[in-house]
């Protein structure tokens, strides 16, 4: 007997922390960037694409198309651990990754169910590389074992990662035990970025490099990595300058630091282009995840500096799935998509609308709307306070808009990548209508 739409709240909280939104999703009647919800019979506007791990939106006709349906379907029945078994669904979805999706500097791919285990296995990676490195430089102890990271930052809630997770909200990483590794001034833009805003990121850019060198300083043979979100998401969206970039690029090359680039949510095509770091530098990792269903890393050439690196040696990384099959063909077909519908033209166009829509707000409501800022449709904004940000957000859920917080302050948008501009436009209209309510 299935359960009703007004029982489902009652039966997950019996064994569950039922915090999620206040909506059942009807998975056969959403569409597009439209949500259905079960309990209200209406639809929701979507700009959050669950966690912006949506790209597409909901059942699209390429997925949704009996072919499709039934492939799924076939590699659903059963779950192979990928690996150890192969098959050729894997190989045709590691063809079209590399081909589509991995830039050419990329010459290695890791596969594991989940974001933060995706970079729990970037940090493995760079931790055994600077290992080996220190001895084959002469090295006899273990050192390499540091990790560089921000504030404000988001890596994920499980083992090495909770060591550098350190957003808004305590409840992620309170009372778990963490390495004290060196946690650097994030230098975060603020818009529009001229004038005293520039002054004062350039600023923070010299106080975060001065950092970094001190963590360096005496102790070069135990930094295995820097890591960093390209723009930081759960901790405010926050932009840094191409010029910021490219100094840790620097110094990653100066003292043998592998550098990360962290696009669990800036991956894959949010940006406007496949990665947000190809906006700025080559990183040496970049781990993948939410859009790409399946998640994992990409390890450069950089590695083979050392022999017996982790992708040479059996059972360094590893996992008994190796990803989710189903998570790979449907990923797959989003990369089909991806190409077949110019995605990532569509995602620079509909946010250029996006950011120019946002930057009218400010205008209008310049003490409701500050510092809008946006990179393709990974676009948001600020608010007042942190209670003005969330009673906002109560009352566009009320207009049937799913908005998504983020830092202190900050709501940021996380459509489909097809949203087209009606839909944009849509949303806009409820946003300015809220506002002005909150006058």
């Amino acid at each position: 007997m299935r359960t009703s739409a007004e029982a489902v709240r009652q039966v997950i909280s019996r064994y569950m922390v039922a915090d999620g939104l206040d909506l059942v999703l009807d998975l056969e009647r959403s569409s597009g960037v439209h949500l259905f919800d079960a309990k209200r019979q209406q639809y929701f506007l979507d700009f959050f694409s669950f966690y912006a791990t949506n790209p597409v939106g909901l059942n699209h006709p390429r997925l949704t198309d009996e072919k499709t349906v039934h492939e799924l379907g076939t590699v659903a029945v059963q779950k192979p651990s990928n690996s150890d078994v192969y098959s050729r669904e894997l190989a045709d979805f590691v063809d079209v990754f590399a081909r589509e999706a991995k830039p050419d500097f990329m010459k290695y791919l890791f596969f594991i169910e989940g974001g933060a285990l995706a970079v729990e296995n970037a940090l493995k990676t760079a931790f055994d590389w600077k290992v080996r490195k220190n001895f084959m430089r002469g090295v006899k102890e273990e050192k390499g074992y540091q990790v560089i990271h921000f504030q404000q930052a988001f890596h994920g809630r499980s083992g090495y990662t909770l060591s550098l997770t350190n957003t808004a909200d305590p409840r992620k990483t309170q009372y778990f035990p963490k390495f004290s590794w060196p946690r650097i001034t994030n230098p975060k833009c603020t818009f529009p970025l001229e004038g005293e805003n520039l002054r004062h990121v350039e600023g923070l850019e010299r106080q975060a490099l001065d950092e970094i060198r001190s963590a360096i300083a005496g102790r070069e043979e135990d930094i295995a990595c820097l890591i960093i979100e390209p723009i930081q998401g759960e901790g405010g969206d926050n932009h840094f300058r191409p010029e910021f970039h490219r100094a840790l690029r620097q110094i990653c090359d100066e003292h043998e630091i592998l550098l990360i680039h962290d696009e669990v949510q800036t991956g894959f095509g949010g940006s406007g282009r496949m990665w947000a770091g190809e906006y700025y530098v080559e990183p040496d990792i970049i781990t993948f995840g939410k859009k790409t269903q399946v998640c994992g890393i990409m390890a450069s050439a950089r590695l083979d500096e050392v022999p017996d690196h982790v992708f040479r040696i059996p059972s360094r990384v590893n996992s008994t799935w190796g990803g989710n099959l189903v998570d790979m063909v449907r990923c797959r077909h989003y990369l089909e998509i991806y190409r077949d519908e110019r995605l990532l033209d569509n995602t620079k166009q509909m946010g250029q609308i996006l950011l120019c829509e946002l930057q009218k707000l400010h205008q209008d409501f310049p003490d409701r709307v500050m510092n809008p800022r946006g990179l393709g449709l990974l676009c948001a904004f600020d608010l007042p306070t942190t209670e003005f940000r969330n009673q906002f957000r109560k009352k566009l859920f009320e207009q049937r808009l799913v908005l998504l917080g983020c830092g202190e302050r900050s709501v940021r948008f996380r459509t489909a990548l097809n949203i087209n501009e009606e839909e944009l436009m849509q949303g806009i209209q409820i946003i300015r209508r809220v506002l002005g309510e909150m006058g």
